[in-house]
């Protein structure tokens, strides 16, 4: 589960994540390395990238950079520790509502079902089992492993949203996840103060009956159905930034190195003509060849100057071999002379 700001679009059709959820990684990493730039770029991105609300980035490479910095920060419970700093502001109104609920199950079904409007291709979902309520929290696609830090950022946060909007001491009566467990335990038991599965075919947090129907607060419901409104037609629109070339560049953040970026597809993207994407980008003197062109340069220069593998830039920058991308960097050599 992903710390999201105000605004909700709609996700693109690949599983994708906004990219201001990294703004919190990129902080540890800033602090414990200075390795930021090129572990973004090792993925395919730039920090300007996650200053863009608008913005969005494939989900398999927000759950790699992930568990990357946790290696690099050599913290393996870093997903977990900053879990615990999560609150119900970092998603926008959808921690509103979960804030507001009369009950902890209340809340938990208001999580479930407005998920995917912060992350794509996520299964959650609430149901009862022993006279208990489970909170189920998965990635649908087996293939984005290992996702160790996700899992326990996601089942953290959710744990931390209970104590900070029902009850400080609350604790599950079990919590369980997908992958095997840790060499290190005390990090999860201290956080959680229950019995810890792994290993097992969700990521999930059992909440006893009795605490899940207490009644904590009297909701508002006309406060109630306000909010509910207001996310769901968020849901369905999708507000295009007054400067289209922005739009382009986070678009061609999340197709880099994994589909063809054409002028089709990205006007396919923003719901408008492949003329009218042209003319709009003309306005404002630029074009799709120059943006994905500027993109790819600032990611190689980076990637070179840490002497990455250059077979290992190429797949980064989506082209097809090295050869190609030395004949790239030529032309970038060539006009990077010319504006000098």
């Amino acid at each position: 589960m992903a710390v999201a700001p105000q605004m909700i679009n709609p996700m693109p059709a690949i599983a994708s994540i906004r990219a201001s959820v990294l703004a919190p990684l990129v902080e540890q990493i800033d602090r414990r390395s200075g390795k930021t730039d090129l572990l973004l770029a090792l993925h395919g991105l730039l920090r300007s990238q996650l200053e863009d609300p608008y913005a969005m980035i494939p989900m398999a490479r927000y759950i790699a950079i992930f568990e990357d910095a946790a290696l690099i920060t050599d913290e393996p419970s870093l997903g977990a520790r900053l879990g615990t700093l999560f609150k119900p502001s970092d998603i926008g109104p959808i921690g509103v509502l979960f804030s507001i609920s009369g009950t902890i199950r209340i809340g938990f079904e208001r999580l479930a079902k407005y998920v995917n409007t912060v992350q794509s291709a996520t299964s959650s979902g609430v149901f009862e089992e022993d006279g208990n309520l489970v909170w189920s929290y998965r990635l649908e696609d087996a293939r984005m492993w290992p996702r160790r830090q996700d899992s326990e950022f996601s089942v953290v946060a959710s744990c931390q949203l209970v104590r900070s909007c029902f009850a400080k001491s609350w604790k599950p009566l079990e919590v369980h996840f997908e992958h095997l467990p840790p060499r290190d335990r005390s990090v999860l038991e201290r956080i959680f103060r229950c019995p810890l599965k792994f290993g097992e075919s969700a990521n999930r947090i059992i909440v006893a009956g009795r605490d899940a129907a207490r009644l904590y607060r009297q909701e508002d419901p006309a406060l109630s159905a306000l909010l509910e409104r207001h996310v769901a037609e968020l849901v369905g629109k999708t507000v295009l930034p007054g400067n289209i070339s922005e739009r382009v560049r986070a678009l061609i953040g999340i197709y880099l190195g994994h589909k063809p970026i054409t002028l089709p597809a990205i006007a396919a993207e923003l719901t408008i003509s492949v003329r009218t994407l042209q003319r709009r980008l003309a306005e404002e003197e630029t074009s799709l060849r120059e943006l994905v062109f500027d993109t790819r340069a600032a990611i190689a220069a980076t990637l070179l100057e840490a002497d990455v593998q250059t077979a290992r830039i190429a797949e980064v920058l989506g082209y097809a071999d090295s050869t190609v991308l030395w004949r790239a960097r030529k032309s970038w050599e060539r006009r990077l002379g010319r504006k000098e």
